[in-house]
This record gives C-alpha cells, sequence and structure tokens, in this order.
C-alpha cells in the first residue's frame, strides 16, 4: 500500500508543534471543505488533511507513526512490520476498534486499526458527519454545535451613532425544516460599516441535540445625505460664502451629535479642511469630524447683484488660474 506522508499533507516540519499542526489543518480545511470549496477534488483532499491531522494531533498516535522512520516518501509502497496489522478490531498497537470505518486509508487501518478515529469538530465549529460505524461514540456527535447563520441588517448612521433596536431577518435551519425568522437586535452606539454582532445560540439548531449556532450579523450602513463615513471618522462638505472665507467666520456646523461652532480662519480656500476632534462615531477611541470648506457665490439676478460683483472684481487684481501658467 502507499506510504502517507502525514506532515507533507499539511505542509508542517516533522518537528511542528501542536499549534503548528492545528493552524495547518484549520487553515488546509478552509479551502478544501466540501460545503465551501470549489476545488474539484475538494473531497478527497479534505479526507487526506483530515486523516493527517487525527493522526499528528494525537501524542500516541503521533508517537507511533514517528516510529515508522523519517525516511519513507510518499508514493512508496508500505507494509505493515511484522505483528503490526490488524487482527479483528484490535492490533498491536494497542488501539482497538470495531465496525465498518471507510473514511481513512487502509495505510492509517494497518498502522491504528478500523474504527481508531474519533469524530471531528471542524474549523468552522460545525460537525460534518460523515460515515461512522456502530460502535462510533455517538456522545462525540450530540456534543456538536450547530451550524452558525449569518445575516446582513442595514442600519441609519444616526442609528449607527447613538444605537437602536432594530429587527432583523434570517433563514435557519430548525431539527425538522429551515424556517424564516426576525429577531429584535440591539445596535450598539458607534458601530461601523461592516462590523459583526454575535448572538448566541440564535443559530440553526444541532442536529445531534447539542448547543445551538451562533447568530452572525454583518451591519451595513445606509449611504446619509450630508455625512460619510469613513471608518469611525466622519466627513462633511461646509458651504461657505466667499465673504466669510476670505475676513473669517464662526459659523454653526451639523455633527451627528448636533450643531457645534467652528471657527473658520481668515483666508481660507475651497477644500481647505478643518478637524473637530472627538466629533465622528463614539467609541472608546471616538472618531472625528473633518470639514471640508466649499465657497459658494451667492446668485447674480439682480442690477445691484451684478453691480456688486463688478465691483468686486474691480477691487482686486486677481486672476484664480495664474497658477495654471501658460497651458
Amino acid at each position: 500500500m502507499e506510504y502517507q506522508d502525514y506532515y507533507k499533507t499539511l505542509g508542517v516540519n516533522r518537528d511542528a508543534s501542536a499549534d503548528e499542526i492545528k493552524k495547518a489543518y484549520r487553515r488546509l480545511a478552509r479551502r478544501y471543505h466540501p460545503d465551501v470549496s470549489e476545488e474539484p477534488d475538494a473531497e478527497a483532499q479534505f479526507k487526506r488533511i483530515s486523516e493527517a491531522y487525527e493522526v499528528l494531533k494525537d501524542p500516541e498516535k503521533r508517537k507511533l507513526y514517528d516510529q515508522l522512520g523519517e525516511n519513507w516518501q510518499a508514493g512508496h509502497d508500505y507494509s505493515p512490520p511484522p505483528g503490526g496489522q490488524r487482527t479483528g478490531s484490535r492490533t498491536t498497537s494497542g488501539f482497538s476498534g470495531g465496525g465498518d470505518f471507510g473514511d481513512f486509508s487502509d495505510f492509517f487501518e494497518s498502522i491504528f486499526g478500523r474504527g481508531a478515529a474519533g469524530g471531528f469538530n471542524d474549523p468552522f465549529g460545525e460537525f460534518r458527519g460523515q460515515q461512522r460505524g456502530p460502535d462510533w461514540d455517538r456522545h462525540q456527535g450530540a456534543s456538536a454545535q450547530g451550524r452558525d447563520v449569518s445575516a446582513e441588517l442595514e442600519v441609519d448612521l444616526e442609528d449607527a451613532y447613538s444605537g437602536a433596536t432594530r429587527t432583523v431577518s434570517f433563514t435557519a435551519a430548525g431539527q425538522a425544516q429551515s424556517q424564516r425568522r426576525e429577531l429584535k437586535v440591539k445596535i450598539p452606539a458607534g458601530v461601523t460599516d461592516g462590523q459583526r454582532i454575535r448572538l448566541k445560540g440564535q443559530g440553526e439548531a444541532s442536529p445531534f441535540g447539542g448547543e445551538n449556532g451562533d447568530l452572525l450579523i454583518r451591519i451595513l450602513i445606509k449611504p446619509h445625505r450630508h455625512f460619510q463615513l469613513d471608518g469611525k471618522d466622519v466627513h462633511l462638505v461646509l458651504p461657505v460664502a466667499p465673504w466669510e472665507a476670505a475676513l473669517g467666520a464662526t459659523v454653526a456646523v451639523p455633527t451627528l451629535g448636533g450643531k457645534v461652532e467652528l471657527t473658520i480662519p481668515a483666508e481660507s480656500q475651497s477644500q481647505k479642511r478643518l478637524r473637530l476632534k472627538g466629533r465622528g462615531m463614539p467609541g472608546k477611541t471616538p472618531g472625528d469630524q473633518y470639514v471640508s470648506l466649499m465657497i459658494v457665490n451667492p446668485p447674480a439676478k439682480t442690477e445691484d447683484a451684478k453691480a456688486a460683483f463688478e465691483s468686486f472684481r474691480e477691487a482686486f487684481d486677481f486672476d484664480p488660474r495664474a497658477s495654471l501658467g501658460s497651458h
């Protein structure tokens, strides 16, 4: 039979720590899990890495496997050592099995016996019950948690700032069938766009009688007509009159927490950015509000207004396009 290099399968060194082995398994399981992978050989690959992890995560199994030596190469034939072959449900390794275990390779069974593997809790926190023999410990399955459920909830920026209670709709599988559910959710003040809220036990029921999965709610903050959100910072474009920008002024500026006074320095130009510290989204470290000035001219619809603009032009020797040069 073909020798299985479990270390190579997980992509770790032979002296890898238990934590390194676990991380390698979780990474590969995410890639090849049949429920999420688009790889054509995902199921076969997932079984291979599961078999490798079953051996290397267990100190006794790993020790026995390492006794085969370091010079075996994957793809070479392997023959079990004399007395090491399984007989019935018992082997010289001390591992007992029994039942019809069809998940792992003949190589695995030749060392550890049939039925030597336990149940898996996959890296997504969801039990994936492959076929088990009748002697498999059902209490392991009974402790498996139900699947987590994902949902999205759109909220107004004001609700994200102040906090609110809203209703989210989602579909979760029960013991008998999937059902549409609605649940009231408390939105914490200062939540950011894309942030996830976890509601423990509100996901799918476990088919084995274990704990329910969790509900993971992704918060989507609706666009606002005045404010733009950047993480915990808030941006606002503030229209100002030409004389306010030229001479300086103190004006009332809207923020998510109410209006505040802002001082505009004299000789300000459009796109000048001013900061209101701590006036962004609340939190342990609150965000800031950035105010970008936009100079807006009054309409020149009357003769007096036109005359005012004419005198304004005559008062200044000013070319707004001088910086463009001759181009």
